[in-house]
């Protein structure tokens, strides 16, 4: 069973940053997703997928990984740039 760890991303359709500190451990699928004869729709029997845990920071989570024996893969943030340009360079 593996898993990853990373932290959760700013939300790209709003300006704020609520809930950007809490960091995620995702389980990796084990089975690959297969279409269903009846319907057509996608899945899998893997419930491990719909797991998402959520933790403060990423030694709970890493320490959480340890502890049940789970390799987790640490994803690392990229650092956050702001590009500051005014209303005016819109025109140039």
């Amino acid at each position: 069973m593996t898993a990853r760890i990373y932290q959760r991303p700013k939300n790209a359709m709003q300006s704020g940053k609520a809930l950007t500190d809490q960091w995620i451990l995702e389980f990796a699928p084990a089975e690959a997703r297969r279409a269903d004869p009846l319907m057509g729709w996608t899945g899998s029997g893997d419930t491990q997928v719909q797991v998402v845990l959520k933790f403060a920071s990423q030694d709970e989570a890493q320490a959480y990984a340890d502890r049940y024996g789970i390799a987790a893969q640490v994803t690392a943030t990229p650092p956050r740039t702001l590009k500051l340009q005014a209303y005016a360079d819109n025109f140039k």
